[in-house]
């Protein structure tokens, strides 16, 4: 499991290129990508790592070049690079602008405490990112050591290029300086040199010839290698071995994604953090109040209630890979990975809860695929809800299928709910959005868990679903990557998996449509 969490940066040198902080702060509550965590004293040892740019391991600014660690925190100095990156970087620390650490973690070890804060054990610090949000904001920078001077930075950029860099100890005399040799001066090229009217005798013969060549007319500017490359007419297609092929890091993925559109309609709570069950008190008789004549006598009436137990649900996907892989491929490999794993991790979930509502609610005994049987399903759907849970419906989820009917639905010729003027606004439905309100006053929610014709059930077709999200309520827990040992036979396994549950609070609190 990979976990970030973001601490504050207290001093910035750019004389020294160099900055510190504060990256870990142990029995403290932090606010990490997988929810609230607090570190164990010890659970986290220093070690050599980068400083990356708002956690993209391509953006590298830094490296740690001093670690310390005491019963209260974990800081850390990190040289910063030379480079456009690195000095933006630099100033945007001393004023403030991105003055935050976040670490990088593998958790080895954890545990679940019962406000569901996870508290880590063990763990392996992996990198460090420079981010613009800490998690302490109390911990702001105290001291910053910057010189305007340009000549004498400069100065020291060219004496020393190697500061911060790590040097061991030698009792060897150091080499004497080596007097710097001047570039020769070369002479542009005329541009009044006549040119060749007729082919010259070429040594251009093969793809190798062509490459020497090129090479010495375009690095060394010999004019007569200019000429022959010239002379030569070569194209893209008689010199392939000189056209390099550029790979763009963007990666395009139209098989997935994490949209859970019936998740996304339901009230959301954290998981408990231990069982496989739990218990919710759920009433089942109130107490009566009636008109009672004077003298006359009260009927008895009591409050009853019972529990209503939850079970909690797996999901988990384990993908192989080889060492050669990991060791040999881009970094956006491995992000791709997790990213997919996460995208089926969304759609799987959101399946279980579509089919846990789809066996427990309720239909309307109108047919919704014109505009008036909308209209007249909306209407029927959200009284349904009201009588049944006593709260009102408040979303509907629909199909792509169903989304791509209402976008076309029109009262004689006007659109229904792409409505532009308030007397014909019964909704707002965008094309570029999954998101938007129909009549009456429903948030609408677009999910493919329940496919374009939606799963026919015994009593009707599950297509469209207006709820009461007070009626229907999502548990999670934080989902989490593990990466096992190399197998004997040099592959790696990363198991990605979480824990959930959906608890029915009031099932007839969802309404679909008839077939």
């Amino acid at each position: 499991m990979k976990l970030t969490t973001p601490m504050q940066i207290t001093a910035a040198d750019s004389d020294s290129r160099t900055i510190t902080g504060r990256i870990v702060a142990f029995n403290e509550t932090a606010n990490a990508s997988t929810g609230k965590v607090v570190f164990a004293r010890g659970s986290i040892q220093p070690g050599d790592v980068f400083l990356n740019l708002e956690h993209d391991i391509t953006r590298r600014i830094g490296k740690s070049i001093a670690m310390s660690v005491n019963d209260k925190e974990m800081t850390a100095t990190f040289k910063i690079a030379n480079t456009t990156a690195g000095s933006d970087s630099l100033e945007e620390a001393m004023t403030g602008l991105r003055d935050g650490f976040s670490i990088e973690l593998a958790v080895d070890n954890y545990e679940m405490l019962k406000d569901g804060t996870m508290k880590v054990l063990n763990g392996q610090l992996k990198g460090v990112a420079l981010v613009t949000e800490p998690a302490v904001r109390s911990a702001r920078v105290s001291e910053v050591a910057a010189s305007e001077d340009s000549e004498t930075q400069e100065g020291s950029d060219t004496t020393n290029p190697n500061e911060g860099d790590k040097v061991e100890n030698t009792t060897e005399q150091a080499a004497p300086a080596v007097e710097p040799v001047e570039a020769p001066t070369v002479e542009p090229v005329q541009a009044s040199r006549p040119a060749y009217y007729t082919a010259p005798r070429s040594p251009i013969v093969n793809k190798v010839s062509y490459l020497e060549h090129y090479l010495k007319a375009t690095i060394l500017h010999d004019e007569d290698s200019r000429q022959y490359v010239k002379a030569a007419d070569n194209t893209t297609s008689t010199a392939p071995g000189m056209i390099p092929t550029p790979q763009s890091t963007q990666v395009i993925n139209a098989l997935a994604n994490a949209d859970r559109g019936m998740i996304d309609a339901l009230s959301r709570e954290t998981l408990v953090g231990e069982g496989m069950t739990f218990e919710l008190p759920k009433i089942t008789a109130v107490p009566t109040v009636a008109n009672i004549a004077e003298n006359a006598a009260i009927t008895e009436s009591n409050l009853s209630a019972t529990f209503l137990s939850v079970p909690v649900q797996s999901f988990k996907g384990r993908a192989i890979s080889t060492i050669e892989l990991i060791d040999r491929s881009r970094p956006e490999y491995l992000t791709a990975l997790l990213a997919n794993l996460e995208f089926a991790y969304a759609k799987v979930t959101d399946e279980f809860a579509t089919g846990t509502i789809a066996g427990a609610g309720q239909q309307t005994g109108v047919n919704a695929n014109t505009a008036t049987g909308f209209l007249g399903y909306t209407s029927q759907a959200a009284g349904a809800v009201y009588n049944s849970s006593l709260g009102f419906a408040r979303n509907i989820v629909v199909s792509p299928g169903q989304w791509t009917n209402i976008m076309g639905y029109n009262d004689n010729g006007a659109p229904l709910y792409n409505a532009a003027q308030p007397s014909n606004a019964a909704g707002n439905v965008r094309g570029d959005s999954l998101r938007g309100v129909v009549s009456p006053g429903l948030n609408l929610f677009v999910s493919r868990s329940i496919g374009n014709a939606g799963p026919t059930t015994s009593t009707g077709d599950f297509s469209m679903v207006v709820v009461n999200p007070d009626a229907w309520t999502w548990y999670e827990s934080p989902r989490f990557t593990l990466r096992t040992n190399i197998n004997s036979d040099g592959t790696i396994d990363i198991l990605y998996y979480g824990y959930a549950a959906i608890a029915p609070k009031i099932p007839f609190g969802a309404c679909w449509n008839q077939n």
